[in-house]
């Protein structure tokens, strides 16, 4: 690879203003450069398709497309792409999806640019970037090793569904909800739905709307 060449970023966030922020800060730095701006998930993959960018910087949350449904579809695109979550929202399930999905690593908005800019290096030479913050909220999520039904249950526990109610929402029968409920209780080291929300939210592994 020539080492003088740049690193091509593309970028993807809803707000203009920080695109232009992102993108003066980016171009500033000698290494790198944007390729492309959009503003939502449909138009990254477009020009994702056209520039093949080593670098995508995504925000989580925007309008149509979420962020992780953005990383699935760019990642099935080229399964080498690079994406790098540029987000105010750092909550662990959210995150944990992410980086699931495919995401090489989250930079936090509140942090200084060069934070980003660093990150974009070692995104782009292979790393991960993951901050302790973001990282330790991943890792609670980790070491609830929740399966997606058992995600799914608890969830439904959170808007107060019954055993009863779950069972007939996912098709099952009330025995099966029973045992997802009690390996839920077991992996969070609780005894009640009560302590299960508390602790899961707490964890950040799931939201409470």
């Amino acid at each position: 690879m020539n080492e003088n060449r740049k690193i091509r970023v593309l970028l993807v966030d809803d707000h203009m203003a920080i695109r232009m922020g992102l993108m003066t800060a980016i171009n500033d730095a000698l290494d790198m450069e944007v390729v492309a701006d959009v503003e939502d998930g449909h138009e990254a993959i477009l020009e994702f398709r056209k520039h093949h960018p080593d670098v995508v910087v995504l925000d989580l949350r925007m309008q149509g497309m979420s962020g992780v449904e953005t990383i699935r579809a760019i990642r099935e695109e080229s399964d080498a792409a690079k994406i790098l979550i540029y987000s105010n929202y750092a909550k662990g399930e959210e995150v944990y999806q992410a980086m699931r999905a495919g995401a090489a690593g989250v930079v936090v908005k509140e942090m200084a640019l060069d934070r980003l800019l660093e990150a974009i290096r070692l995104v782009h030479s292979g790393e991960q970037y993951l901050p302790t913050q973001v990282a330790a909220k991943i890792g609670e999520r980790l070491l609830a090793r929740l399966s997606p039904r058992e995600m799914e249950v608890l969830k439904l526990v959170a808007k107060g569904l019954s055993n009863k109610e779950i069972a007939a929402k996912l098709g099952l029968v009330v025995g099966t909800i029973k045992i997802y409920v009690a390996n839920i209780f077991n992996k969070l080291g609780v005894s009640d739905r009560t302590q299960a929300l508390v602790v899961a939210v707490k964890r950040g592994i799931i939201d409470i709307e």
